[in-house]
This record gives structure tokens, sequence and C-alpha cells, in this order.
């Protein structure tokens, strides 16, 4: 299984995306594979293995090795800050983060509250705003914090803004886009240069064939 590249991969819309841009890159991969409820997906034939796992745990696997490469968001990368190459951008999954909260509700005076996933993340962003607050860690429904009384304002994520409209909430600031990355392991990128320089390109080619030839990076 040595000469297998194995590629940890976000379950949901990021995999399905994904899976599309390697059929893109000409990959075979079996229409099968989007509907599988495996954690572990071979394809022999293309000498690749899929790991699939949440979103936010991907680069945990690639830093530790037991991935060679992986598909995560910007959003984890900035978040994690985990010791792995980011090696190109796929232009997909596209969203970015935000700061959100009531109408003409304004910040505390004294330590205002941030709900989010993203501590990391909200936490420098508001101390570049000269802004001192106080953080509130959450995994999910980011948005009940302000409904609530919890929290003033939250840091999440945001597509089409549609969750935050049909929750009675505006966007106050755009923080950073975020898409999804090729990310690899250091080491791997020294055992397994040629196979991910082949996978880096011809998904580079892929990325730059959507967006009507323009170089990718």
């Amino acid at each position: 299984m040595n000469n297998v590249l194995t590629i940890a991969m976000p379950k949901g819309r990021i995999f399905e995306e994904a899976a599309e841009l390697l059929r893109e890159a000409g990959y075979k991969l079996p229409p099968e594979l989007d509907d599988s409820r495996k954690l572990i997906l071979d394809i022999p034939e293309e000498n690749l293995r899929f790991f699939l796992a949440k979103p936010m745990d991907v680069s945990t696997y690639v830093e530790h090795g037991v991935a060679d490469a992986g598909i995560a968001g910007k959003d984890v990368l900035l978040e994690e800050e985990r010791d792995v190459y980011e090696v190109l951008d796929l232009q997909i999954s596209s969203c970015y983060l935000a700061v959100a909260g009531l109408p003409d509700h304004p910040m505390s005076d004294v330590a205002p509250r941030i709900a989010t996933k993203y501590p990391n993340i909200a936490s420098s962003y508001f101390r570049e705003q000269g802004e001192q607050v106080e953080i509130i860690k959450l995994n999910g429904s980011i948005e009940l914090a302000p409904m609530i009384g919890l929290a003033d304002r939250i840091v999440d994520i945001v597509s089409t803004g549609r969750t935050l409209k049909e929750n009675g909430l505006i966007e106050y600031e755009q923080i950073c886009d975020v898409t999804s990355r090729l990310i690899v392991n250091p080491v791997s990128y020294r055992m397994k240069d040629l196979q991910i320089d082949e996978l880096a390109e011809r998904l580079s080619k892929a990325v730059s064939s959507r967006q009507g030839g323009k170089t990718v990076g």
C-alpha cells in the first residue's frame, strides 16, 4: 500500500464538489462513491484511498501523517494552524467568515461577548480591531446566541446569508473569503513527491479550465 496516496476528505457538500473536480482532473472515480457511507474508500485503479472525516478534522489527519493529503476549508486552516503545506486553492465551496448579530443592537461597552466555533479566528480579528472581547465557544446553532442574549455578536461562515435572514440577524463585517484547499503532509511531500505533484498539477488544470484558462496556484 506504500504507493497508494491517501487523501482525507470532508463529508458532505465539500466531498461532492471535490469528487467532481477530481473527475474533471481525469481521475476515474466510481459513481457510487458519492452515496457511500463507508469511512475508508479505496480506488485501486487510481492508487487512491480516501478517508472521510468531519471538515474540522481533515487537517489533523494530514498533520499526523495518517493521510498524505487532504481537502480542507481555509476557515479550518486559519483556525487550527496545523503543520501542513497549503498547495492549491481549489476554488470550491466558496463562502466567507463574517461578524453578525441582531439589527440595531450595539456591542456592550464592557467585554462584548462573541459566540463562534472559530475562537482563534474571532480572537485575532477583534484584537486587530483593537477591541477586547469575551469569546464563547459553540459547536453549532451559532445564530441562536444573540437571539437569546448569550452573545452580542457571532462569527460564523456565511454562504447565501439565508440562515442569518431567517433568524432575524444581519451581517456587520466580513472577515475573510473561504474556499477549499489541497493540503499536504510535509513528510509525504518528500516521500511521495511525484504522486502529489501529479495530483496538484491535474487539479490545477481542472480549476484553471473552470475559470476559462486562468492560472491558479
